[in-house]
């Protein structure tokens, strides 16, 4: 037995970069996710509204999260994160209707 090989290892590589790649849009998402501040773009992403409906449900709460720097909007992730759990909590206890 000595010099012969008792486990054989096939790799595919087409599966393998498939694999390598969906770890490393997860590891892009993760580094986006962990990044402190949003502008108003990003916070259109992650809450799934348009910017005149952010400006109309959030933007006039002095308890939301925000930052005016010159004409630019700024976020805090966790912040905002924070606010929409107990929002949306507060909406679904509600009946869940948003009046636009």
């Amino acid at each position: 037995m000595a010099g012969k090989s008792i486990v054989q290892l096939d790799i595919n590589e087409e599966s393998l970069k498939e694999l390598y790649l969906m770890e490393v849009q997860k590891c892009l998402k993760q580094l986006e996710m962990d990044t402190m501040l949003m502008d108003s773009k990003q916070l259109c992403k992650e809450l799934n509204f348009s910017w005149p409906t952010i400006e109309k449900l959030f933007l006039s709460d002095p308890n939301f999260p925000k930052i005016r720097g010159g004409k630019k909007w700024i976020f805090n992730r966790k912040e905002v994160q924070e606010y929409i759990n107990d929002w949306s909590m507060g909406i679904r206890a509600r009946g869940g209707y948003i009046a636009l």
